[in-house]
């Protein structure tokens, strides 16, 4: 299996498949038996899946992106330029591991909910656009009105949002569908 079969995979399960590795040799398999392994990988719900493109925006559901960091590999992987759904009510997260790749990424932060301050103060002097909404329906219409074409608009909440991921991301993927 080629390194570049490995790494389409994403970066979370190629990690999570090379410590099978690890405890595979530790316990002597086979370099098929491991290939095998590697194929079967599931997607992870939620993660990074394409739900559609409509008037050149690709509208990604990253709903399962429930910390800072998931989102931070997101936007990593993700070729910009970006208008980002977040979420507020974590005013304890830290967001200044997000900066320096929304500062080259994002081009405006919609923040849902009823307390993005946190956000505001992380985001709000470094992109050029920080907007509130009140739900993802509102977010998913802003996002649809930007001007920019070819533009990716992910759905990454960032924090743990109050509804379970698999309802967000209905809400998000419904809403986007009625585009």
């Amino acid at each position: 299996m080629s390194i570049e079969q490995l790494a389409t995979q994403g970066r979370d399960r190629l990690h999570g498949g090379l410590a099978s590795v690890d405890t595979a040799l530790l316990r002597h398999m086979r370099d098929k038996a491991l290939r095998s392994c590697f194929r079967r990988l599931e997607e992870t719900s939620h993660r990074m899946e394409h739900v559609a493109t409509i008037h050149h925006k690709e509208y990604i559901n990253d709903a399962a992106a429930r910390s800072v960091n998931a989102t931070l590999y997101t936007l990593q992987r993700i070729a910009g330029p970006v208008v980002w759904i977040a979420f507020g009510g974590d005013a304890a997260a830290d967001y200044s591991v997000l900066q320096p790749v929304a500062l080259r990424k994002v081009g405006k932060l919609i923040c849902v909910g009823d307390d993005c301050h946190a956000l505001h103060r992380a985001f709000g002097t470094l992109l050029p656009d920080v907007v509130d909404v009140p739900d993802i329906a509102t977010a998913v219409a802003v996002a649809s009105r930007c001007v920019a074409d070819d533009v990716r608009v992910i759905l990454s909440p960032a924090t743990a949002v109050g509804e379970p991921t698999e309802i967000v991301a209905r809400q998000y993927i419904h809403q986007v569908n009625e585009l």
